[in-house]
């Protein structure tokens, strides 16, 4: 399973162990010295002394019992793994019910003792209230604290972005994410540097084309020559370049594993080699593979196909590389729709909308599998709010991108395409080949970042309608509006070939300079 977020170390628990021990037997103290007050005092139960000796035994002899139960039942509910994704109320709650469950198995020990633990009742009460008390306490001071220093950090961003813009790569950034993003970036007035073979042409950025705040390196980023060249002068790296799906990666397995793990790495570390902050990495939800459970970043994973066995990898190796001057950010995003620069129609929601404009047929296999849906503008959206985010809130951390609204079975969002095309059928094609089935959780993001998509399926799906009919796409099978079918294409096969990088210069100067020098024979 990758992790999360930066793993707590064996010292750092045994002090949240220790501290937590320390509160437990802090309130049981506290109540017992309540109540031997009430009894001496108030009540006048016996001499001082001799209650004093009874309930210091009761002490002795109850002290150590209550603290293993309640570090046990701590442990078991998260306070030393996950605890810091709990929050506010939610907070409060999980601590209140691990004391009570602590104080229940302790009540329960006791009466199966036989009376050999003995402790009051008031006792019991007042020190379950105080031990609540104690641990919520600390836990939401911690929390304050924490709070207060990201809002120095964000002071401190603020002041070092008066000193001058963000300057961010986006590598991939003419694709179909990236062409959504670059706008956003640029609106924000950082100055980006759009790093990509344009494989589809330059139409799908022309909307940025000639902005003052946008330079445009035209190169094939698995040579290396190139990218270190890309990475000079710049604060922060956006890697959306990939071979992307599982049709188009299945054609290629070799250039598959090339390009979206071999040259990932490389970019990664030549990033980190150049002083580069932070550095976002678009990955997929589809690393979940098959699950009937809602799936959370700290979900086990088991990606099905090579598309995500490649991200799941490159996620692996950059989380390797986090460090104090490096922060790798995961960012998973569900299954994307909608139109943007480059649009495409090779996504379930896309195609399956003009599947019910142009042809009134809207074709199912199966039906019952869970996808999570995010609409392209949103994906762009989550891209600049990890951007904009303290280092602290998404240092080595995995984001689910997307919102638990629009988690649909895909029969589902047929229905719902049909709706909005009524002319259309729904039209079941009977158990399909692929197995992926996943439904996320999103709260993560959506509680560290802000992040509230903008869009809801109904609206995209309402958005391709009107592209369709108004003209703008008039052919949705032609292979630019598919990936798999692009690449298939003979006339396109040599846009994938690697360019020529610097060995192949090289290789080539040695043998024209070969060609004009004579050979020295050997002595």
């Amino acid at each position: 399973m990758v992790p999360t977020e930066r793993k707590r170390s064996p010292l750092e628990i045994g002090v949240r162990l220790v501290a937590d021990a320390i509160m437990v037997n802090a309130a049981l103290t506290v109540a017992m010295l309540v109540r031997y007050i009430v009894a001496t005092g108030v009540k006048g139960l016996g001499p001082p002394q001799e209650v004093l000796f009874e309930y210091v035994m009761e002490y002795v002899g109850t002290f150590w019992i209550l603290t293993a139960i309640s570090l046990c039942v701590f442990s078991a509910s998260g306070f030393y793994t996950y605890g810091r994704y709990y929050r506010g109320r939610y907070k409060a709650l999980i601590i209140a019910q691990a004391v009570s469950l602590s104080y229940l198995i302790f009540v329960s020990v006791a009466f199966l003792s036989h009376g050999s633990i003995s402790v009051p009742r008031t006792v019991l009460f007042m020190g379950w209230l105080l031990t609540c008390i104690l641990l919520i306490a600390a836990r939401l001071w911690s929390m304050l604290w924490r709070m207060l220093s990201r809002s120095e950090t964000l002071i401190y961003s603020s002041n070092l972005r008066e000193q001058g813009p963000k300057r961010v790569l986006v590598i991939g950034g003419a694709g179909y994410i990236g062409s959504a993003l670059l706008p956003k970036l640029l609106e924000r007035g950082y100055h980006v540097r759009l790093f990509d073979l344009f494989l589809f042409g330059r139409e799908p950025i022309a909307n940025v084309v000639g902005h003052s705040n946008l330079q445009i390196v035209h190169a094939d980023f698995r040579n290396v020559d190139k990218v270190v060249r890309a990475m000079r002068e710049v604060d922060e790296v956006v890697h959306l370049g990939a071979i992307v799906g599982d049709p188009a990666c299945s054609l290629d397995q070799e250039l598959t594993v090339e390009v979206n793990l071999m040259a990932t790495r490389m970019i990664a570390e030549v990033a980190k080699g150049s002083g580069i902050s932070r550095f976002y990495f678009a990955s997929t939800c589809s690393v979940y593979g098959a699950c009937d459970h809602l799936l959370d970043e700290r979900s086990g994973l088991n990606p099905i196909s090579l598309y995500a066995r490649s991200k799941l990898a490159s996620e692996k190796i950059l989380l390797k590389l986090a460090s104090d001057s490096f922060s790798p950010v995961i960012l998973r995003f569900g299954t994307v729709y909608g139109l943007s620069g480059r649009t495409r129609f090779d996504l379930v929601i896309n195609l399956l909308t003009a599947k019910a404009v142009r042809e009134n047929k809207i074709t199912v296999f199966g039906g019952g599998q869970w996808r999570p849906f995010l609409h392209v503008d949103d994906a762009g959206l989550a891209v600049l709010k990890a951007t904009e985010a303290p280092r602290d809130l998404i240092h080595g951390q995995v984001f689910n991108v997307g919102s638990n609204e629009q988690n649909y079975r895909l029969m589902d969002v047929a229905h719902l395409i049909q709706e909005l095309a009524p002319k259309s059928e729904v039209v079941d094609m009977g158990a399909d080949t692929d197995f992926r089935n996943y439904r996320v959780d999103f709260r993560k993001i959506r509680t560290m970042l802000q992040f509230v998509p903008q869009w809801r399926v109904e609206d995209g799906i309402k958005q391709v309608i009107a592209a369709l009919e108004n003209g703008e796409v008039t052919d949705y099978r032609d292979p630019m509006y598919s990936n798999v079918k692009f690449l298939s294409e003979e006339n396109n096969s040599h846009l994938i070939r690697r360019e020529n990088g610097w060995a192949q210069e090289l290789i080539k100067h040695e043998v024209e300079l070969g060609k004009s020098t004579p050979m020295m024979a050997a002595p």
